[in-house]
C-alpha cells in the first residue's frame, strides 16, 4: 500500500493555545481514513492541516512536517494553489455558489485555465458521474444550484471538488447536516470514491466510521490517543480511553 501523506510530530498552536500535540500518521492511498473523537479534540484543526486551509487563520502556528509525495507542503517552496487542487476539501455544510449547476462544477477547471467549452462539458459530466449525481441533475444543469435538495447540493460539492482533479479528498463531517438516505448515498459514493482517491473523514457517527473507513484515528485533547485498521479501533482497541468512547461510555 502506498502512502500519500506523511505527517511528523505536527504542533499546531493558536496563539497561545496549542491544539495539536506532535501528531504524527500516515495516509494511504486509495483508503478511507477516519478522525473520530469528541467535540473539539483537534479533528478537524487536523484536517485542514492537510491542505493549508489554516493559513488562513493569522493566529496559527504550525511545527513539523506534512509531506505530500516525500515534499513538505509547509516550505516556503510549496505551492498553495496547486496543493489545494491535490488535495481538495468537502465541508460540513453543503455550500454551492449562486450560480448553475453546470457552472458550480466547472468553476474550478476555469479558474485553473480550462476555456473549451467541449473539454468543460466533458469534464462536468464525469464529475458529476463520479458524484452519483448526473441521472439526477443532467436535465437541469442550467437551473440554480441551490435548487437542489441538501443531499444533492453536497453531492455537487464533492463534483465540484472532483472536477479539479484531486488525488486527495478531505471530508470535514460532510453528512452532519444530511438526512439519513442522503446520508447514506454519501457513504456509497465515497465507498466508490476510495477506488481512485484517497479520502480523510471527520466524524462523529461512529456507526458510519465503521461501515467506510480502512483506518481510524482517534483524537483526544490534541493528541492521537490511538490509531489502527478500523476493525482493530472497533473490536479490539489497545486504550481504555478508546474503548469507552467507541462504546459510548466517555466522559
Amino acid at each position: 500500500m502506498s502512502t500519500n501523506i506523511v505527517v511528523k510530530d505536527l504542533d499546531l498552536f493558536y496563539g497561545d493555545f496549542q491544539a495539536l500535540h506532535s501528531v504524527s500518521l500516515d495516509i494511504e492511498e486509495n483508503q478511507v481514513t477516519a478522525l473520530i473523537g469528541p467535540s473539539g479534540c483537534g479533528k478537524s484543526t487536523f484536517i485542514r492541516t492537510l491542505n493549508r486551509m489554516n493559513d488562513l487563520i493569522d493566529s496559527v502556528k504550525i511545527t513539523g512536517e506534512v509531506l505530500y509525495h516525500g515534499e513538505d507542503i509547509y516550505d516556503s517552496e510549496s505551492d498553495v494553489i496547486e496543493l489545494r487542487k491535490r488535495v481538495g476539501m468537502v465541508f460540513q455544510k453543503p455550500n454551492p455558489f449562486p450560480m448553475s449547476v453546470y457552472e458550480n462544477v466547472a468553476y474550478g477547471p476555469k479558474i485553473h485555465g480550462k476555456s473549451n467549452r467541449t473539454e468543460l462539458d466533458i469534464l462536468v459530466e464525469k464529475s458529476l458521474r463520479g458524484a452519483a449525481l448526473w441521472d439526477e441533475v443532467k436535465d437541469r444543469l442550467d437551473k440554480p444550484a441551490t435548487g437542489l435538495s441538501g443531499g444533492q447540493q453536497q453531492r455537487l460539492c464533492i463534483a465540484r471538488t472532483l472536477a479539479v482533479e484531486p488525488e486527495v479528498v478531505l471530508m470535514d463531517e460532510p453528512t452532519s447536516a444530511l438526512d439519513p438516505m442522503s446520508t447514506s448515498k454519501i457513504e456509497d459514493l465515497i465507498d466508490q470514491l476510495k477506488l481512485n482517491y484517497t479520502i480523510v473523514i471527520v466524524t462523529h457517527n461512529m456507526q458510519q466510521a465503521g461501515r467506510i473507513s480502512d483506518k481510524t484515528c482517534f483524537f483526544l485533547n490534541g493528541y492521537i490517543e490511538e490509531i489502527g485498521s478500523t476493525d482493530q479501533i472497533f473490536f479490539n482497541p489497545q486504550s481504555s480511553k478508546t474503548e469507552d468512547y467507541i462504546s459510548g461510555k466517555f466522559g
